[in-house]
C-alpha cells in the first residue's frame, strides 16, 4: 500500500471514494456532486487530501484535512473531516496508514494538531482511540444549521 497526497490528476480515482463516503452518511449517490465538490477543493487548495493504493494501484481510501487556527495558541491546525476506505479494502490497515500519514503531515507543518468528529456509532472510533485520539470530556461541541 502507498499513501500519496492527491493532487486534481487523481481526481477520478478519488471521486468513486468521495461519492462512497458521502452514501456511507446517508446522502444519494452523486458522483457528479462529489466531483464537484473535490474539482473545488483542488481548485481553492482549501483542503489536503492523502489517498491510499493497493499494490496494483487501485485507489482503496481518503483522508481529507482542512485547515483551521488556534488564536490563542496562534498556530494551524487540521481538522480531519473526512475518511473513508473502500468496503472490499476494510481490515488491512487502510484507515490506519491514512490516519498516521495525516499525522505525520501535521508534525511536517508544525500544526498544534488534529482535531475529528465522529457519529456516536461508527465502528472507526476504536482505531482513533488505539492510535491515542482522546475523546473531549471537557468541552462541548455546538453546531447550528442557517
Amino acid at each position: 500500500m502507498k499513501i500519496l497526497k492527491a493532487t486534481e490528476q487523481q481526481l477520478d480515482q478519488l471521486v468513486p471514494l468521495f461519492n462512497g463516503y458521502r452514501i456511507f452518511y446517508k446522502q444519494p449517490d452523486n458522483p457528479e456532486k462529489a466531483k464537484a465538490f473535490l474539482k473545488e477543493r483542488f481548485r481553492q487548495n482549501d483542503s489536503v487530501i492523502f489517498m491510499a493504493f493497493s499494490s496494483d494501484d487501485q485507489a482503496i481510501g481518503f483522508t481529507q484535512l482542512y485547515p483551521i487556527f488556534s488564536s490563542v495558541q496562534g498556530k494551524r491546525a487540521y481538522i480531519l473531516n473526512d475518511l473513508f476506505v473502500s468496503e472490499k479494502s476494510r481490515g488491512m490497515g487502510t484507515g490506519e496508514a491514512l490516519l498516521k500519514q495525516a499525522v505525520a503531515f501535521a508534525k511536517q507543518e508544525n500544526c498544534i494538531g488534529l482535531s475529528l468528529e465522529t457519529e456516536i456509532d461508527n465502528p472507526a472510533q476504536h482505531l482513533y482511540e488505539k492510535m491515542g485520539w482522546v475523546k473531549d470530556e471537557h468541552k462541548f461541541h455546538y453546531s447550528l444549521k442557517v
